[in-house]
């Protein structure tokens, strides 16, 4: 169940353009003519029966309401950016000063930004990482031919942390790590309070772990395109204070790009520079940095395939130390979820598969070590393994997890929507009553003309194969297609069916169709079109 503060995502949504029949460019005009057609048909003054006259008020009412979210540009904007929920949200009092639709839509994104800090201060944000190291060098490269190849967990480290809002303005930070290698282990706390200033924060913090630490970083920007950060840190060791200096100064270079210099001063110093081009499709990055004990240039480009979900990364490094170049892959499993697999390769470091996993804020790195050295048999081994893997784990894990997460999110969808939709079934059916009147009248001016006589009609789920209906999951449109019929034609838009007058979703999250029985200047036609397909008729005759 959504809390009391956030919506939830299973809520049904109202179609306002749908209901009227309308494209979502749709003009003034075409707003106007919809709704002068819809309101004569479920005005109450056209109905006398009390009943009908009750069924009435409610369909007039609907079509008012979508009327004037429509007709109104700054309604229309908040519901064209947000939908329905948009409308709903608390704070709209400077309605009256916006003058125009990105005004409107940014102040609702003010809004909403509001209410999720006002979330965010109920709760932590908790971040973590788990890197393990395997070492399987001995499968390529074994010492005893007589003994199985030993694989072996090198190191692991494992780091958290959490963040507790104390004011809108003010938070605590704590963090830790544990590390261990070989039999020897360290680790490390820090405590941080952090306070946002006007353009700006600062943060000081105090840790323990490989002796007391102290430290206090900030930030503020600039200028509309410039930012700084830096800071010092003091570690106290038995052998004296150790100081650090750290600051980042950052400029935006174009809409695209972004430019970075950083200072290190301490143990192991160094000035490093950084390049950050980056648009829909693609993205490139390039670095320098010279220091100890290393001087280095790296170059990385990954390609966007936002259709498929998926990143394709290659990168290179260059320097004192040697040369490394790693190829990868990206692929997003679920909203909050991916999984990376990259190889590196290079000298002296060798040939390494990296496996990461990443939940929220939560990732999983698994580096496995096959080889000192460049060998083709791990080269190969290390690309192709994780593509069998992928392939082998989506059809026997994911797939099901997906189906079953369907399943159930329908399910929810069911239960939270079920009162709602029992509404639905009920004015569907008034609606189809209310319109008699004007399907008897369309109905004799199309048979007049041998025009567009619609002879059977249904919406819902079809069994395998599409040839028959769902009894139990579909319905009888024939009434309000006929009556959306003008001078021959029919005009039906690309969204959901679901939400046209005398129509309702018998089947939440299952695939719907829309077949339509005709007869235009006396030929019978058949047509079956998707709930989100676009419909003109009548269809052209053969020549």
């Amino acid at each position: 169940m959504a809390s009391d503060h956030e919506e939830s995502d299973a809520e049904l949504d109202e179609n306002y353009y749908t209901f009227l029949n309308l494209p979502r460019d749709a003009t003034a005009e075409q707003i106007n003519t919809a709704y002068r057609k819809q309101s004569r048909m479920f005005h109450p003054d056209k109905h006398l029966e009390p009943d009908s006259k009750k069924k009435a008020e409610i369909m007039f009412n609907r079509t008012k309401r979508a009327y004037e979210v429509l007709s109104d540009p700054q309604q229309r904007a908040i519901y064209d950016s947000v939908g329905e929920k948009g409308l709903r949200t608390e704070g709209w009092e400077i309605l009256h000063r916006t003058k125009t639709p990105d005004e409107i839509r940014e102040e609702y994104e003010r809004l909403a930004e509001a209410a999720a800090e006002r979330r965010l201060q109920q709760r932590t944000n908790p971040r973590g990482n788990i890197t393990i190291n395997v070492n399987a060098t001995e499968i390529f490269a074994p010492y005893d031919d007589s003994e199985m190849p030993r694989v072996e967990i090198g190191s692991m480290s494992i780091a958290q942390s959490i963040e507790a809002p104390i004011t809108r303005k003010d938070m605590i930070i704590m963090s830790g790590n544990l590390y261990s290698s070989n039999g020897n282990g360290s680790g490390g706390f820090v405590i941080a309070g952090r306070r946002l200033l006007n353009k700006g924060w600062l943060e000081l913090c105090a840790g323990a772990g490989n002796g007391f630490l102290l430290g206090l970083k900030g930030g503020r920007t600039l200028s509309q395109k410039l930012t700084l950060n830096g800071g010092t840190n003091l570690n106290f060791r038995d052998q004296g204070v150790i100081p650090a200096l750290f600051s980042t100064l950052a400029v935006q270079l174009d809409k695209h790009t972004m430019g970075s210099l950083t200072l290190n001063a301490g143990p192991q110093s160094s000035m490093s520079t950084q390049i950050d081009h980056s648009k829909e499709t693609y993205s490139l990055s390039s670095s320098l940095v010279i220091g100890t004990p290393h001087v280095y240039f790296g170059l990385s480009y990954t390609r966007k395939m936002m259709e498929n979900e998926l990143k394709l990364k290659l990168a290179a490094k260059v320097g004192t130390f040697g040369f490394m170049g790693e190829y990868g892959v990206e692929k997003k499993v679920s909203k909050y979820s991916s999984v990376t697999a990259t190889v590196s390769i290079g000298v002296p470091s060798g040939v390494i598969l990296k496996f990461k996993i990443l939940r929220s804020n939560q990732s999983y790195v698994f580096p496995i070590h096959l080889s000192d050295e460049i060998v083709p048999a791990a080269v190969f081994y290390a690309s192709v393994t994780p593509v069998i893997a992928w392939f082998f784990i989506k059809k026997t894990v994911m797939d099901p997890m997906v189906a079953e997460r369907k399943t159930i999110e329908v399910e929810r969808t069911k239960r939270q929507n079920e009162q709602r939709l029992s509404a639905k079934r009920q004015e569907a059916s008034a609606a189809i009553h209310l319109m008699q009147a004007t399907y008897n009248r369309i109905m004799t001016e199309e048979l007049a003309r041998k025009g567009l006589i619609v002879t059977r009609a249904v919406y819902g789920c079809t069994v395998e194969g599409g040839s028959q209906f769902k009894p139990e999951q579909s319905l009888d449109v024939t009434v309000p297609i006929q009556c959306m019929v003008k001078d021959g034609t029919l005009q039906l838009h690309d969204s959901s069916k679901s939400d046209l007058p005398g129509f309702y979703d018998p089947s939440i999250g299952d695939d719907k169709t829309l077949r339509i029985e005709y007869t235009y200047q006396d030929q019978f036609k058949v047509i079956n079109v998707k709930d989100n397909e676009a419909l003109r008729l009548p269809l052209p005759l053969p020549g």
